[in-house]
């Protein structure tokens, strides 16, 4: 099977010759940006190189996907919020949110056209770029923030959360804006030629949501959303799941993702065999820290109860070029 064809079709619940060693968030390593010499804090804003060093991941590391974009950032800016791109700064960081936009809802200005609002259009001509060098051998996949962290992105997280208890009603109807900016800007990536979608909505975890506020407040909005956009889709949140994995499956998305926090048999045994779990290793103290011949041990280690590994979230940048050449290796046999 090509690299394409393993993940769509895993994603389908289809067979496969064997899982597929991708991710559906940001990843893209040092080595990469060196080889191409593409400047980190710039190629968040430059389509061209943005596609370059997706490509570069599966081209130079085997790693069987092209994911853009390689921030979090990307909706709130086109929303309003000012973002810091560290260009002054010689380490590779990413962009974060220097300034939020929204203090109420009346705050909330969506852009009329989301196709030519901040850098959508830029991820959307970088996904177009890797499909034309890639064509159909390797799958491209990208992600965006679920609606309450993305709300996170727009407004003071402590606020949404203390607002959630106060006035539910109100932030019921923000999280219903975001929503519907996130079923428009996917299917503005999956026009471009994304092959699958990933909604991330770390925000929610359980290690400072409770699951009853989970069920009732994000819940319905994450199943609105995956009711609309295309497929294959995933959902991830961060931290441990099982008290809410459940709700996550019942949402809607083709495959559920957990990080390492999670204990992925006891999700098995919640959810069953047919569901499709992708366990999330610790991509700082497994690929960044840890030491050759660890690596791949490492990640083997998540595989019982897992349909298929991944990284439980951006891989960082500076991870050493051996180390993710030992994860491939390892996860591929």
């Amino acid at each position: 099977m090509t690299p394409r064809e393993r993940v769509v079709k895993f994603l389908n619940g289809e067979p496969v010759d064997r899982p597929p060693v991708f991710s559906g968030m940001g990843n893209v390593i040092r080595p990469v940006l060196d080889k191409y010499g593409i400047v980190f804090s710039r190629v968040h804003r430059d389509p061209a190189a943005m596609a370059k060093a997706a490509a570069g991941m599966y081209k130079d590391f085997g790693f069987e996907c092209a994911v853009v974009p390689f921030d979090l950032a990307v909706e709130a800016e086109a929303i309003g919020s000012v973002v810091n791109y560290y260009d002054d700064v010689d380490s590779l960081l990413y962009p974060t949110i220097k300034e939020k936009c929204v203090k109420t809802i009346d705050d909330i200005k969506i852009p009329a056209d989301l196709s030519k609002a901040g850098r959508i259009p830029v991820v959307c001509e970088a996904i177009r770029l890797l499909r034309k060098e890639l064509g159909d051998e390797v799958a491209i996949g990208t992600y965006i923030l679920g609606p309450f962290t993305l709300m996170g992105q727009l407004k003071e997280l402590d606020e949404l959360l203390e607002e959630s208890f106060i006035e539910p009603e109100k932030t019921n109807e923000m999280l219903t804006m975001a929503s519907d900016v996130i079923i428009k800007v996917l299917k503005l990536y999956h026009d471009a030629g994304a092959d699958y979608l990933t909604v991330r909505e770390m925000g929610a975890t359980s290690d400072v949501m409770s699951p009853n506020s989970f069920r009732s407040l994000v819940k319905p909005h994450l199943q609105r959303i995956h009711a609309a956009i295309p497929r294959p889709n995933i959902l991830h949140i961060c931290g441990n799941t099982n008290y809410i994995i459940k709700d996550m499956h019942e949402c809607g998305a083709n495959a559920v993702s957990v990080d390492h926090k999670n204990c992925v048999p006891e999700s098995r045994q919640k959810l069953g065999d047919k569901a499709i779990i992708l366990s999330g290793f610790d991509p700082v103290k497994v690929l960044m820290q840890g030491k050759p011949g660890k690596i791949g041990p490492a990640a083997r280690e998540m595989i019982p109860g897992a349909s298929a590994v991944w990284p439980g979230c951006d891989i960082w940048p500076e991870i050493p070029g051996e180390n993710m050449r030992e994860l491939v290796g390892a996860l591929k046999e």
